[in-house]
């Protein structure tokens, strides 16, 4: 059963937009954020959904992003119930069409037919009915509702809603009683003989020592046996207009399913499995905020931001999540990170490029506010060991992979680079550091950028200087708190040598005395 009508989508302001379902895997980018061990188990929750496109395709403009907005907003408003309460009957749809196409007899085929189609039928008027009372302020929601409004009084669902009603009605009123004597068994219908089941019952209740469970078992629409198999034939000899009608219910409704209801089913998944994903999250006090995006600047302001994937690992895990602040203003384009080993760079450099993907893709983003650019990809540029069947020198192969990410990028684009160099002396780091630098500042994109080589801080106006901090009575100890601060030149390794009396200087004196 088919609705024609415009099409809809509650995740594009324009349907024709949504991207293809090409391509396999999470690119390099979101690998090297950890975006794809999110993505994963969101794509795991909803695995009959294919989720996975959706999540790898940025938005192309900010109406996009504002339209994801407000039905997120409609769905943690009260909608989100009555939606899962659809999305898991449409799930016992597909089930009752999968059992329907795995079984042999015409009569069962067409009994797990009718259950899809009762199921279905009850799916589209009970969402109808919870979008009319909610009165959504999203567009892709009020056109959902409209949508299905439009489709439950049309004459075509009118029609089918009877039908179905009619036969499930029935069906369920259909009484007969079976007579077995030796193989042999007849059926005919039920003429008011008494219920020896309840007279049996009644017989045995004085042996009843407490109370029981039933092992009795209601097969609906199944046959377990030839028997019953043969008993249903019996029964639609019995009943010839009524099997019929059951026959031909699924032949007249074999595209049972509206594409568009399939295609509402299949997108709302995102909103559901996102918000499931970060729910445990939220509830240990960490905070998610819808992103002020914007195409007309570059600014960014963050506060109370937090590595998603660390995040939900530390919360399973009963651990402290440290959050940041992330600010980028007027000139301001490259974050140059720099401080102690194992002080949060990399964490940091994640959370900026996490925060710039999930805000394209219209998603709730870590942290109490936050007022971002929308950016047209991620790009990265993480270590990689050097690998024996590699033809090219672990140097080589970097800087190839530079080149790559470089002609990549966009002014639109943003770019996390992490200890990139590292194999090289800090003559060649620097070097390098400076002219990969140099042309990031010529795209005019946003970029941070992890390193040892304070000097690398120091280029100009678009590069701002941030570090990862320890404790001032204790340099010995990370706080993991990343803030504009200009590099100091002071290792952790050489923190580390200074507190345990290692040091140059230190080893020296003493081999003297």
């Amino acid at each position: 059963m088919t609705q024609p009508a415009a099409s809809f989508s509650v995740l594009f302001p324009d349907p024709d937009t949504a991207p293809g379902r090409r391509g396999q895997g999470w690119p390099r980018p979101l690998r090297d954020l950890n975006l794809d061990r999110v993505f994963e188990a969101i794509v795991r929750s909803r695995a009959d959904h294919d989720l996975a496109p959706l999540l790898r395709s940025p938005l192309p403009d900010v109406r996009s992003v504002s339209y994801r907005h407000a039905v997120f907003r409609d769905l943690e408003a009260g909608l989100s119930q009555p939606v899962e309460r659809f999305s898991a009957a449409m799930a016992r749809m597909r089930s009752h069409l999968a059992a329907a196409a795995q079984r042999d007899h015409p009569y069962e085929r067409a009994a797990w037919f009718l259950g899809a189609g009762d199921i279905y039928r009850d799916a589209l008027v009970t969402l109808r009915d919870a979008i009319a009372a909610a009165r959504p302020a999203s567009l892709g929601l009020r056109r959902c509702g409209e949508y299905l409004d439009g489709s439950v009084r049309s004459e075509m669902f009118i029609r089918f809603r009877d039908e179905t009603a009619r036969l499930v009605g029935e069906l369920e009123r259909l009484r007969y009683c079976v007579r077995v004597r030796g193989a042999r068994v007849w059926v005919r219908d039920y003429r008011g003989e008494p219920d020896y089941s309840a007279q049996v019952l009644d017989t045995f209740l004085k042996f009843r020592a407490g109370d029981v469970q039933s092992r009795l078992v209601e097969y609906r629409f199944g046959f377990q046996n030839r028997v019953q198999q043969m008993i249903v034939d019996r029964l639609a000899l019995l009943h010839p207009e009524l099997f019929a009608s059951l026959l031909s219910y699924r032949q007249a409704h074999a595209e049972l399913v509206d594409p568009q209801v399939a295609r509402f089913d299949r997108e709302v998944q995102l909103y559901l499995a996102y918000l499931d994903l970060i729910d445990p999250v939220r509830k240990a006090g960490l905070p998610f905020c819808f992103p002020e995006v914007s195409s007309e600047t570059k600014e960014v302001r963050v506060r109370d931001t937090f590595d998603l994937a660390l995040a939900r690992k530390l919360v399973e895990d009963g651990g402290t999540v440290v959050v940041n602040d992330v600010d980028l203003h007027a000139a301001e384009r490259i974050a140059v990170v720099s401080g102690p080993n194992q002080g949060g760079k990399t964490t940091f450099a994640r959370t900026f490029g996490q925060l710039h993907h999930l805000a394209a893709l219209g998603l709730p983003v870590p942290g109490a506010s936050a007022r971002l650019p929308l950016s047209d990809r991620v790009l990265t540029h993480f270590a990689e060991p050097e690998r024996i069947a590699d033809l090219h020198s672990g140097l080589e192969a970097e800087l190839r992979r530079v080149r790559a990410l470089l002609e990549r990028a966009t002014p639109r684009s943003v770019v996390v680079m992490n200890e990139s160099f590292a194999s090289t002396t800090s003559d060649d780091q620097l070097f390098l550091g400076r002219e990969i630098l140099a042309r990031l500042i010529d795209l005019d994109l946003l970029a941070v950028y992890v390193t040892f080589i304070d000097e690398l801080s120091r280029l100009g106006p678009s590069v701002l200087s941030l570090m990862s901090t320890v404790l001032p009575d204790d340099p010995t100890q990370r706080t993991f708190k990343v803030v504009r601060k200009p590099a100091d030149g002071r290792a952790h390794a050489l923190v580390l040598a200074q507190a345990h009396g290692l040091t140059r200087a230190a080893i020296t004196a003493r081999v003297r005395r």
